[in-house]
């Protein structure tokens, strides 16, 4: 039997299994799994010795060539999927937004030309719906059937992107009748602009005023809120970037319930909190993301929210910001920092020191959080999200004892600071596939831009 490659002595390990085994691709596909395969016809042995050989991991919530604000976000197609893949990822699931006035075809259509010729692996969208007429109910219908088969709505941002609960119910309606997913920010908007305003006419203009005018009970009633609304529509609910205990346990609740509820969290959640806008001067308004950071005790309630599965999966709401021309646009308020952090290379080295080395769950869970609970959620499993014979050969060599330092002045993304700068990790990427061609390889960058397929996806099946 001839493959184009085999990966030999490494541990596989999936969501459900752990084994030594061998791994045969051929064309796009991992099209033999065994102790041992022959090598004597292979295009190409890679020696996996003392690593973990992984699915690609896979990040459904990222915003890359994002408009903001009166900027952009820092990374394009290009240089975020670089980075993404620098870091063990994959296949990204980004935002095509709905503009007020616009139809979603033409959301997608935008993000689509704004990939197509730059993203270096695999890549979909979910849409952003910020103006819901009887149009764009019926494109629902429309793009699910194309695989654009998640939307996300807003309970945040008045007059940009939020809407009101009878939209929300309207689509989850729509969304629950053709086997959609809504993924929704949830946080009381209404509320949290009122709680603004007043801070900035009391002159509370500093970065760390983003965190205190968002409290944790305008995310734990908006989450609440929006499970109730997708339970009355029938419809499944996936709750993005949680950031705090008390919305936590609005999703624990309904889970306990039955009800089919979902959450993400992010790394910022894990490991950085309200002292990180302890900082000089206007350092600060590197952490103004939206939901903020929170007190320091709700990141082990998150965690133990991962190991439980309260929390399904982990994404990074990769959104990226300059400090230096773009934050600064906000230096003299709050408001007006350009919103978001920069997170899409790290996620798998954060989570599996964090989980695995820090003895929170296992490297099955790892993956589960990674790679295999996102893509059953938003339609991709089993092409991808686990080694399979016929799954794409999406695959990551992974060294569970490199040990590496995060810094800016390593980093691949395309922002100059870190989140996460001078944290220490464990577990690291040593090569990374996409569909069987190398796209890292021994910490260079050995893939194409243009080389990323967009990817159709299923429909949603309750996990």
């Amino acid at each position: 039997m001839r493959f184009d490659m085999v990966i030999k002595n490494g541990a596989v390990v999936t969501a459900t299994d752990t084994c030594a085994a061998d791994i045969g691709v051929s064309g796009h596909k991992v099209s033999a799994i065994a102790a041992q395969l022959p090598i004597e016809n292979a295009g190409k042995v890679v020696d996996a010795a003392g690593c973990l050989v992984i699915p690609g991991g896979i990040d459904v919530h990222t915003h890359l060539d994002m408009p903001f604000g009166g900027t952009m976000s820092a990374d394009d197609f290009e240089t975020g999927t670089v980075a993404a893949a620098f870091g063990g990822t994959t296949t990204l699931i980004d935002f095509a937004i709905q503009y007020k006035g616009q139809s979603l075809r033409e959301a997608f259509d935008t993000w689509m030309k704004k990939a197509h010729d730059k993203a270096v692996t695999d890549y979909s969208f979910h849409c952003i719906i910020t103006d819901l007429g009887s149009a764009q109910l019926e494109e629902m219908g429309q793009l699910i059937r194309e695989g654009v088969t998640s939307f996300k709505l807003f309970m945040a941002y008045p007059g940009v992107f939020m809407l009101d609960d009878a939209s929300i119910f309207r689509a989850m309606s729509q969304a629950a009748k053709h086997a959609g997913l809504i993924c929704m920010h949830a946080e009381n908007g209404g509320a949290i602009d009122v709680i603004v305003q007043r801070a900035l006419a009391e002159g509370k203009r500093a970065p760390k005023y983003h965190a205190l005018t968002r409290p944790v009970t305008a995310e734990a009633e908006a989450t609440s809120r929006a499970i109730a609304l997708a339970e009355m529509a029938g419809a499944p609910v996936y709750i993005v970037h949680l950031s705090c205990n008390e919305a936590l346990e609005k999703v624990r609740e309904a889970r306990d319930r039955g009800l089919p509820a979902y959450a993400e969290t992010c790394p910022q959640y894990l490991y950085l909190s309200l002292e990180n806008f302890d900082v000089p001067g206007f350092e600060g308004a590197k952490y103004v993301f939206t939901p903020p950071l929170r007190e320091k005790w709700h990141q082990e309630k998150l965690w133990q929210g991962l190991a439980q599965d309260t929390l399904q999966v982990v994404s990074t709401d990769h959104c990226p910001f300059c400090f230096k021309e773009q934050k600064e646009l906000g230096r003299d308020d709050f408001t007006k920092i350009p919103n978001g952090g920069p997170g899409i290379e790290h996620r798998l080295s954060l989570i599996y020191t964090g989980g695995v080395h820090g003895k929170r769950f296992s490297a099955n869970r790892f993956v589960e959080l990674v790679s295999t609970a996102p893509a059953k959620l938003f339609g991709l499993y089993p092409r991808k999200g686990t080694i399979a014979v016929g799954s794409d050969a999406d695959l990551v060599i992974f060294d569970p004892n490199r040990e590496e330092i995060i810094s800016a002045k390593t980093h691949h993304m395309r922002v100059d600071y870190s989140m996460f700068e001078g944290i220490h990790t464990t577990g690291a990427p040593r090569a990374v596939f996409s569909r069987g061609k190398p796209v890292i390889d021994a910490g260079k960058f050995v893939g194409r831009p243009g080389a990323g397929q967009f990817i159709r996806r299923q429909t949603y099946s309750r996990m």
